[in-house]
């Protein structure tokens, strides 16, 4: 019993450390104004998944398909912040 308990904990706990600890969620996103500093987002959710660069602007990715927050940068301060799932 006593070693059933203790892999359900450790489950639970698992569980929170990869889904609840997310900095990719409406709170961080509503933080994202334009003209911030590629840095300070960085310093808000983290590096991001995914970037492409072209023609002097980034697109950055943070999340996945399904919930993500995407951001374009221009001289690397963001001209256009969407979401995605959050």
């Amino acid at each position: 019993m006593k070693a059933m308990i203790k892999l359900i904990a450790l489950a639970l706990l698992v569980s929170l450390v990869l889904f609840g600890c997310s900095k990719v969620n409406r709170e961080n996103y509503d933080k994202i104004k334009v003209g911030m500093e590629y840095s300070q987002v960085i310093n808000l959710i983290g590096e991001p998944d995914k970037c492409d660069a072209a023609l002097g602007m980034k697109n950055c990715v943070w999340g996945n398909e399904t919930k993500n927050i995407t951001i374009g940068f221009v001289a690397e301060k963001v001209v256009m912040p969407t979401m995605t799932g959050l």
